[in-house]
């Protein structure tokens, strides 16, 4: 089961190299939010494995309150950009 939680590390490191490599601010946006789902589905795999039901919560609310609030701040920056 380690190499499951391996290949993730290493899916994760795809957008942290984009969100590295690129100047536009909607792909580093996009990086962030393909970051932020990749790091709640590793809890909730660890939680999983562990059989500990907290920790899954903790990945559930990642899961639904970052990806909310990095689109909330994606459409304040549009706003700003339309004025």
């Amino acid at each position: 089961m380690n190499w499951i939680i391996i290949a993730m590390i290493l899916a994760l490191l795809i957008p942290i190299y984009e969100a590295w490599q690129d100047e536009n601010i909607w792909q580093k946006m996009l990086a962030f939010a393909s970051i932020a789902t990749k790091t709640s589905m590793m809890i909730l795999v660890v939680s999983v494995l562990r059989d500990d039901w907290m920790i899954g919560v903790v990945g559930v609310l990642i899961l639904t309150v970052g990806n909310a609030a990095l689109m909330l701040l994606a459409h304040v920056i549009k706003r700003m950009n339309a004025i």
